[in-house]
């Protein structure tokens, strides 16, 4: 079962926010909003080791940051599973 859940946020909390929703765990897909329009959707593997997720997802939060630095609010929308 999944459950969604959006929160809106300036861009400069962009980068924090998704390490946050990473390191939670339940989180199966996270799509990054601007303007109504999906920018960017990162699916998450469930059960990753965590060095391997920390590996890849540095190209990702690097790219985050500088969409971030253009933009002033955007919307993060999040799949995550319920148990």
């Amino acid at each position: 079962m999944t459950a969604n859940e959006k929160f809106t946020i300036s861009g400069s909390e962009l980068v924090e926010k998704v390490k946050q929703l990473v390191h939670e765990g339940n989180v199966r897909r996270v799509r990054l909003l601007h303007g109504g329009r999906v920018v960017l959707e990162l699916p998450l593997s469930i059960g990753a080791p965590a060095a391997v997720a920390g590996i890849l997802a540095a190209p990702v939060l690097a790219a985050l940051a500088a969409f971030a630095a253009l933009v002033t609010e955007c919307t993060i929308e999040v799949e995550k599973t319920e148990e």
